[in-house]
């Protein structure tokens, strides 16, 4: 996972674009607010390299774990684990970008 240091854009692996966009048509179907419009960017993300902007990336993590909660009860423990997961996996890659760059020099 890059990132961009003139957009605030993310490059993701194509397995977790892939993933969250099947995660992102339940949470649509379940209508869980925010989830169409990162679903739409997931979809069209072999057409970018699979670059997405941060602010999708955190859209789509957020609407995952809401997906997860709604979900936690009337589906198998490793259904619920596997959408987690993904969530977790975008929004991880959210936090790298809010990390201070490593520096070799000493303070």
């Amino acid at each position: 996972m890059t990132s961009s240091s003139f957009q605030r854009t993310l490059i993701l692996p194509a397995a977790v674009c892939e993933q969250a966009a099947q995660y992102l048509e339940q949470a649509v179907r379940r209508t869980v607010d925010g989830a169409a419009i990162p679903l739409k960017a997931f979809r069209a993300a072999a057409d970018s390299d699979y670059t997405l902007p941060v602010s999708v990336v955190e859209q789509a993590a957020g609407c995952l774990l809401v997906l997860a909660t709604e979900t936690a009860q009337t589906v198998r423990p490793s259904a619920l684990r596997a959408t987690i997961s993904v969530a977790l996996s975008l929004r991880d890659a959210v936090e790298a970008l809010h990390q201070p760059a490593l520096t070799t020099r000493y303070w």
